[in-house]
């Protein structure tokens, strides 16, 4: 039977909703055992958070001082000390994910699966490559425990409704001091969360200017979206770099995906890929994005989306 041990993403006090998303491809593998690991300064809440997915069997919580802001090099030890007897250790493909699940395979001597999108297997799953134009099928050894990080895209989230032990261990691993939490930079918005809302508006260079980025934020006030952005948007200045989908930003799933002023460049769509409906408004109909548009509108993003906002 395979066991598998999630490394809990987080922030000011809330789980990550990849998580979960997390748990979703962990009971694709049949017969698994799920834990969850809470790496915090105080933990309680968390766990609570953790325990309540459905699926979930056990969380591990390892309280520490040191981890009231995880840091991959402090956390990568002590993954790797509780992953003892688990077959899987996953996390997902979060920043943080990207970067503590290869310290914590290199500890275990493992090869890592990334962007783990399905499930054939205990050990054999998909990935993209290629900028997500092509899906390859990966084997991993079955002598060593399988460590990867999760597409959170390509998985649902698992509900809530569980009950799950909690259980606080003790590590006896001494944490590297090479590496310490210096400040952390982030913006803040009132609108829904990129990386975890169901509909994102998005606008390209198009735009032409920060200002111009404005009918954007009206579109997605006015349907409760968030707002998103391509590289040459982030790259001219129009939005900070956190607004950036794509290969090289995020990647997102939303329900409904309104690209505007977009061409449609690869690594864009990459972040796309697995939304479900996707409206390109663009005036030039040779664009890329129209070749994976459900809906196109051929136009001027300046007359169109004003009056899509008040038909709305």
């Amino acid at each position: 039977m395979s066991k598998i041990l999630i490394v809990a993403d987080h922030l000011n006090g809330q789980l990550n909703g990849a998580v979960a998303r997390c748990v979703t491809a962990a009971r694709a593998i049949a017969g698994a055992e799920i834990h969850i690991a809470v790496l915090a300064a105080d933990p309680a809440a968390l766990a609570s958070q953790a325990a309540a997915i459905e699926g979930v069997a056990k969380v591990l919580t390892v309280a520490n001082p040191a981890f009231s802001h995880l840091i991959a090099q402090q956390a990568a030890p002590v993954i790797a000390k509780l992953a003892t007897g688990y077959s899987h250790v996953f996390g997902p493909s979060s920043s943080f994910g990207k970067d503590v699940m290869p310290a914590v395979a290199a500890l275990l001597d493992a090869p890592q699966v990334s962007d783990l999108m399905t499930v054939e297997g205990s050990h054999r799953f998909t990935r993209p490559i290629y900028a997500g134009n092509a899906i390859i099928t990966v084997e991993a050894p079955a002598d060593k425990p399988v460590v990867a990080t999760v597409r959170a895209a390509s998985w649902p989230a698992t509900g809530a409704g569980g009950s799950a032990a909690v259980e606080a261990v003790s590590v006896d691993v001494a944490l590297p001091s090479h590496t310490r939490f210096v400040e952390l930079k982030q913006g803040s918005s009132d609108r829904p969360d990129l990386q975890a809302a169901s509909k994102v508006v998005s606008g390209g260079r198009a735009l032409g200017s920060a200002e111009n980025f404005a009918i954007i934020y009206s579109l997605a006030d006015k349907i409760g979206a968030a707002v998103g952005a391509s590289r040459a948007a982030v790259d001219a200045g129009y939005v900070p770099n956190e607004l950036q989908v794509g290969q090289t930003g995020k990647i997102i799933a939303p329900e409904l995906y309104i690209a505007c002023g977009i061409s449609g460049a690869i690594q864009h769509l990459t972040g796309i890929k697995d939304a479900g409906t996707i409206v390109a408004i663009n005036k030039d109909a040779e664009a890329p994005i129209f070749e994976v548009a459900d809906f196109g509108l051929v136009g001027d993003l300046f007359q169109i989306v004003p009056e899509l906002e008040k038909a709305l």
